[in-house]
This record gives C-alpha cells, sequence and structure tokens, in this order.
C-alpha cells in the first residue's frame, strides 16, 4: 500500500465516523452505552476529565483522540503544546 492509499484509507475511515449520527452504535463494546456516550466513554478513558468533555461543543467529540497532552505533559507556566492531531 502506497502512501496515497494509506491517506485515502484514513480520510474514509475518519468521514465514516463523522457520518455516523450517535457515537454510540452496534460498534461498541458492551458497556460503553449506557448512561454515557461512546465519545464521552472514551475520552475519559484517555484522561479528559468530566469538566474538560462537558466544555466541548455539542456533537464536536467524535471520540477520535489519542490522550490528553496538557493533563500528561506536567506543563510549566509559560511552555507551549503544539498538538498536531491526527
Amino acid at each position: 500500500m502506497d502512501n496515497k492509499d494509506i491517506k485515502k484509507f484514513i480520510q474514509e475511515g475518519y468521514a465514516e465516523v463523522a457520518k455516523q449520527s450517535s457515537s454510540c452504535d452496534s460498534s461498541c463494546s458492551k458497556g460503553c452505552c449506557g448512561s454515557i456516550n461512546a465519545a464521552d466513554f472514551i475520552s475519559k478513558g484517555i484522561g479528559y476529565s468530566k469538566k474538560e468533555i462537558k466544555s466541548v461543543p455539542e456533537g464536536a467529540n467524535l471520540g477520535l483522540g489519542c490522550g490528553n497532552p496538557i493533563a500528561l505533559a506536567s506543563l510549566k507556566e509559560g511552555e507551549t503544546v503544539l498538538d498536531l492531531g491526527s
């Protein structure tokens, strides 16, 4: 698979997630779709607090993160974080 094919594969995967009407579907692992939606469940698991999760606009959290760099980095005042995303 060349770089162009890899990029297309990744774009298609993210597009499918974005098109879902709900972040909680049949692919959820058992137990994640109760009172908390799958994206919130995933976000809690990778280090985001309830307060941080609630601060995100409705529908913006697709559960695609890979960690909370600010919480994990032990930042000191004056340091800068550059989050390059996916």
